[in-house]
C-alpha cells in the first residue's frame, strides 16, 4: 500500500527551531535561570552552549537541545549546600 506524500508530511514529527532571542526567552521561561541572546552568541563561539543549527547565517536552536543543555547546566538535585563538594 502506497502512502501519499501529504500523509507522510502530516504524520512525520516536524522539528521546531527557535532563533537565538527566542531560544534565550525559552530557557528563561522554562528553567528560570538568566539567559540572553548575547550569551548564547558568545557560547556559540567559545563553546559550552547548546547545540545549534545554521540556516545560512541564522543560528537555530531545537527546544530538545535547549532542554538537554539546561538540564546539564542545572545539575543534579542537592539536599544541602554542603552536598556541593568538588563542584564550582
Amino acid at each position: 500500500m502506497e502512502m501519499r506524500m501529504d500523509t507522510l508530511r502530516n504524520t512525520a514529527v516536524q522539528p521546531r527551531y527557535l532563533r537565538r532571542s527566542d531560544a534565550a526567552a525559552y530557557v528563561r521561561a522554562t528553567y528560570g535561570f538568566p539567559c540572553s541572546r548575547q550569551w548564547l552568541a558568545k557560547l556559540a563561539v567559545v563553546g559550552g552552549g547548546p547545540v545549534f543549527h545554521k540556516a545560512g547565517r541564522v543560528p537555530l536552536y531545537a527546544p530538545v537541545d535547549l532542554d538537554s543543555w539546561a538540564m546539564v547546566r542545572i545539575g543534579r538535585p542537592r539536599l544541602s549546600t554542603s552536598d556541593m563538594s568538588g563542584e564550582g
